[in-house]
């Protein structure tokens, strides 16, 4: 019978890409994960990995073995979810990652509630984009993902994650000191601009929205840092695309509706919705973003 710790091995593999990163992650060295993966493919009775430079790939029967093993993991996270539910209070660590302004407007509330109804629960939040937050709660590294999907641009969901709307976040052109605050966006077409780095989804957003009113934006700054991009129109550098969720407050720079919102959603491991932990987290984000949604498993995928 093939070892579920060894195909567990297998899985880190093909979402961490290499042998050291397998092992810089699980505590091992890699020469033993190389003959954990050794000792799998004599019980498999098949090739499990080939080499590629230095490096090495899945077989298509490693690839056929993970997609088993990604069943059986489902299974176990709904196993631990019903044990959790069996308890009268909740227990554990509970790790989260969570992009800037939903970390900065929605979290730190988020926490004071939790801890407040289950003060027993640990929960670790790192700040981490949607980029990087998906591929590290498919490794475990974390157990919920805050995420964000902009209009018209939804990103691939990666198989085994499911997903459950939080709210709608309204993105507004937000214009340096004395420009005029009607401005439509076409009008904003001979002013530098920032936005976040090439590659992000809110960049690729961002340029098409300008391209639809018929300008190729001038962007001279780039930041995943939203605080530095309020700053940079404060002070009259930049014109940018903010979402409501920066402001604490009034808008410290003229806003122009643009009639754009982008979905804020929890995303889990299937199998995982069920935990109690995952449903109290998001229903204190939920109550944070002031939706007042129950907690659970979304829809695969929310409007945009």
């Amino acid at each position: 019978m093939l070892d579920v710790r060894k195909l567990h091995l297998l899985r880190e593999l093909k979402h961490r890409g290499t042998l050291a990163a397998v092992a810089e992650a699980l505590s091992f060295s890699p020469s033993t994960i190389s003959q954990q993966l050794s000792v799998l493919e004599r019980e498999a009775g098949v090739p499990l990995l080939e080499p590629v430079g230095r490096r090495v790939r899945l077989t298509p029967q490693a690839e056929i073995l993970v997609a088993h093993t990604e069943a059986i993991l489902a299974r176990l996270e709904r196993a631990e979810a019903d044990l959790a539910a069996s308890l009268d209070d909740l227990r554990g660590t509970l790790r989260v990652a969570a992009f800037q302004t939903a970390a900065l407007a929605l979290v730190p509330n988020a926490l004071s509630l939790l801890r407040a109804a289950h003060p027993g629960l640990r929960v670790e939040v790192v700040q981490a984009e949607p980029e990087a937050a998906l591929p590290a709660l498919l490794a475990r590294d974390v157990d919920v993902a805050v995420t964000e999907e902009y209009p018209g641009t939804p990103p691939p969901r990666p198989g085994g994650v499911e997903y459950a709307e939080l709210c709608r976040d309204a993105i507004r052109l937000a214009h340096p000191p004395g420009a005029d605050p009607s401005a439509t966006l076409a009008a904003t077409a001979d002013r530098p601009w920032v936005m976040e780095p090439r590659g992000s989804a809110a960049r690729a957003w961002a340029t098409a929205l300008c391209r639809e009113a018929g300008f190729e934006p001038d962007v001279r700054f780039e930041s995943p840092d939203l605080l530095l991009h309020l700053r940079l129109v404060e002070e009259g550098h930049a014109t940018a695309l903010l979402p409501d969720l920066l402001w604490t407050g009034p808008p410290p720079v003229p806003l122009t509706d643009v009639r754009r919102e982008r979905v804020l959603s929890t995303a889990h491991r299937r199998g995982g919705g069920a935990h109690p932990a995952v449903r109290a987290f998001h229903a204190a984000v939920s109550r944070a973003a002031g939706t007042g949604r129950p907690p659970g498993p979304g829809p695969d995928r929310p409007a945009g």
